[in-house]
């Protein structure tokens, strides 16, 4: 991954954070910032899970590699909303 690539994976994780946030149904209990930090690794992650299939640089628009990181931080919020929940109480 170039040093570009990774600047627009920590601003296209800021987007897939929360966007990760909303697939996830019910209330998640956890901070905004802990969002976009799973956002961040979820869309490093998933640029590289893309790249390893070999749809991480595709013509237009990368549909295939934005839903991958969707998933992977959509899994991480709930993930972390179960184990953060389960902290405070």
């Amino acid at each position: 991954m170039e040093v570009t690539g990774f600047f627009t994976a920590i601003i296209i994780g800021l987007i897939i954070g929360a966007l990760g946030r909303l697939v996830v149904p019910g209330k998640q209990n956890i901070p905004i910032w802990l969002t976009l930090a799973i956002g961040v690794l979820a869309a490093i992650l998933g640029t590289l899970v893309a790249g390893v299939f070999g749809v991480d640089d595709t013509a237009g628009v990368d549909w295939i590699e934005l839903f991958i990181q969707i998933v992977f931080a959509a899994i991480g919020v709930a993930i972390v909303a179960g184990m953060y929940g389960r902290r405070r109480h």
